[in-house]
């Protein structure tokens, strides 16, 4: 018997054709069979997040939701591998790549980038945050579109007017920036202060929402 060819690594090297038909079928056919995956995944309640991701004038950005609702939104610069594991080690392992629960977010984001909406209308989960920090974030969505508030001013509405450090705190760890728009939050004498996104990011959303 003829021996099968072999690559430098022992490993058996597949006919030229039959090659050429796993790389046709694995261009169309294997999406479909995620697709199909993931929807038979959700219907039987096997997935607790569901991911995606979509290019922005940031990056790409990652979003992820539970059935509760969009739990985070994350910069490339975070590491998209490295949030993925933060939320099976904080929420669930049983985590899957599926757009479809997404949907609405992405289309949002898009209209947002394009300047056409001012605010977002989606559920937020905000498991990933609690107490002054979660005070925080939900006064967030209340800085109106093209306005900004200081720290301080932060502060005394979530509550704690002395807390101006915690405030800069929850912002920078803020799971759902852009969506939850910390950007919006900066120093007394007008200079952006911090961002987890990086600064150049949150300029950019600024000068967005002032167009």
């Amino acid at each position: 018997m003829k021996d099968k060819p072999m690559s430098d690594n022992n490993v058996p090297v597949l006919p030229e054709g039959l090659r050429a038909g796993l790389e046709e079928i694995g261009a169309g056919t294997l999406e479909r069979l995620h697709a199909r995956f993931a929807a038979a995944a959700a219907n039987r309640h096997l997935v607790d997040v569901s991911y995606r991701t979509v290019d922005s004038p940031l990056g790409p950005l990652l979003l992820a939701a539970t059935e509760r609702g969009l739990v985070r939104v994350a910069f490339a610069s975070e590491g998209h591998d490295a949030v993925l594991q933060t939320l099976a080690d904080k929420l669930s392992p049983r985590i899957l790549e599926d757009p479809s629960p997404l949907d609405s977010v992405a289309r949002q984001l898009e209209e947002y980038f394009a300047g056409a909406r001012r605010r977002f209308d989606v559920a937020l989960d905000f498991s990933l945050s609690s107490g002054f920090r979660l005070s925080v974030l939900e006064h967030l969505p209340h800085i109106a579109y093209g306005s900004t508030e200081s720290y301080a001013q932060v502060a005394q509405a979530a509550g704690s007017p002395r807390a101006v450090r915690a405030v800069g705190s929850a912002c920078a760890s803020n799971p759902l920036p852009v969506v939850v728009p910390c950007h919006r939050v900066v120093r007394s004498d007008g200079s952006f202060g911090g961002y987890l996104g990086g600064a150049e990011a949150k300029r950019t959303l600024l000068a967005l929402e002032a167009a």
